[in-house]
């Protein structure tokens, strides 16, 4: 698999779980209502499919490289749907979790 569809999905696995999640939290905090849960619900189940695309076969080592993804995508989500202000700090720690997934995903290994 190439580096460029592996972050893809690691990219559209992250649209359907923290859009997912929104959905939630629009639906319960924001008194949106049931479909707005049931759709999150929906993105959420899409996300663990998603995340099955990815070539390694270790699913432990997917899991924690897309922690990283998420960790930036959560900070984008929020300044595009919530007009959340990143600081240096956040933006700094997001770029360390994106370091980390890149080593955790593409580092060369041996045999």
């Amino acid at each position: 698999m190439t580096v460029v569809r592996s972050v893809a999905l690691f990219v559209l696995a992250a649209l359907f779980e923290i859009g997912g999640a929104w959905l939630v939290w629009q639906g319960i905090r924001e008194h949106k209502g049931w479909a707005w849960i049931g759709a999150g619900v929906i993105a959420l189940g899409l996300y663990g499919a998603v995340a099955t695309l990815q070539s390694d076969d270790h699913f432990g080592r997917i899991l924690a490289a897309y922690g990283g993804v998420f960790v930036a995508g959560s900070i984008a989500w929020g300044v595009v749907a919530d007009g959340y202000r990143p600081d240096r700090w956040d933006l700094i720690g997001a770029l360390i979790c994106l370091s980390g997934m890149a080593v955790l995903m593409y580092a060369p290994r041996g045999g």
